[in-house]
């Protein structure tokens, strides 16, 4: 299923993301660091949903309270509670 999920406290706006049989696919930012970015969806493809999530939740960027990988985290955590 296609998921799309507005970020908080990032540089980046939006990311969307496919889950299937439990594992991530096809994760997007859109802006944000690009290359950073699709190095984390380069990263995370093909992962079980619960892994991703215990690999980037809680990090932080800089000063900020949140992050990209975090965002992403709070993502899937919402997706998988729809």
């Amino acid at each position: 299923m296609h998921y799309e999920y507005k970020t908080k406290g990032t540089c980046s706006q939006m990311i969307f993301f496919d889950i299937e049989d439990g594992k991530v696919h096809n994760v997007q930012f859109l802006g944000g660091c690009n290359g950073n970015l699709k190095g984390i969806g380069s990263l995370v493809e093909g992962m079980n949903v619960e892994d991703v999530i215990a690999r980037v939740d809680g990090i932080r960027c800089g000063m900020k309270a949140t992050s990209c990988p975090d965002q992403l985290a709070r993502a899937l955590r919402e997706a998988s509670n729809a």
